[in-house]
């Protein structure tokens, strides 16, 4: 979803595996913002531009469309405001790609069903006690929320348990069969 040689910010980017990627095999502009200092250090030993911050907290002092592109991924599930963090993404970027686990996923209805506990799956690798994730949403859920915002979602990937692509976020068993979501979304 990424076009090559765009200025892209990676927030939450982890040990750096997304953006030396987008550098290396399309020439992006990276930046990084990430909440672990170890995650930093790891990232700035590469070579990456990245800096200590907390997204919640500081995507807030970005200008209007400083990037063509903004990704967060697996991580809006884990944000207390998670409205206003897409707010600040889509006007940061000219673009946002924002990828999320599917609760709505069969596998996990399924093991809510059968042992009437929360599930912990290979993507969900958490008990309910520890968990980072504190919105629980469906791809669906996801949908209604940017239809809600008055963002345009340019294009979906539904990827199930293998990783492949099966359909897209408006087709009836998406939130069924998709593992996880991941959008590119932009503001109208």
């Amino acid at each position: 979803m990424v076009e090559p040689g765009s200025r892209v910010l990676d927030v939450g980017c982890g040990d750096g595996a997304l953006l030396a990627y987008l550098a290396r095999h399309k020439g992006v502009d990276g930046r990084g913002i990430e909440l672990s200092m170890d995650g930093v250090h790891r990232c700035v030993t590469q070579g990456l531009s990245v800096i200590q911050g907390d997204a919640e907290t500081d995507l807030k002092d970005y200008p209007a469309e400083a990037f063509d592109y903004v990704i967060l991924s697996q991580t809006l599930q884990a944000m207390r405001e998670p409205r206003t963090v897409l707010q600040s993404l889509t006007r940061i970027g000219r673009r946002a790609i924002v990828s999320v686990p599917n609760f709505g996923y069969w596998r996990i209805r399924l093991q809510l069903l059968l042992t009437g506990r929360m599930p912990v799956t290979e993507k969900l690798g958490y008990q309910w006690w520890e968990t980072p994730n504190i919105h629980f949403c469906t791809i669906k859920d996801l949908v209604s929320l940017t239809e809600e915002m008055g963002l345009t979602i340019e294009r979906c990937l539904i990827v199930n348990r293998a990783g492949r692509i099966t359909g897209h976020a408006h087709s009836g068993f998406a939130n069924l069969l998709g593992e996880q979501g991941v959008f590119l979304l932009r503001r109208t």
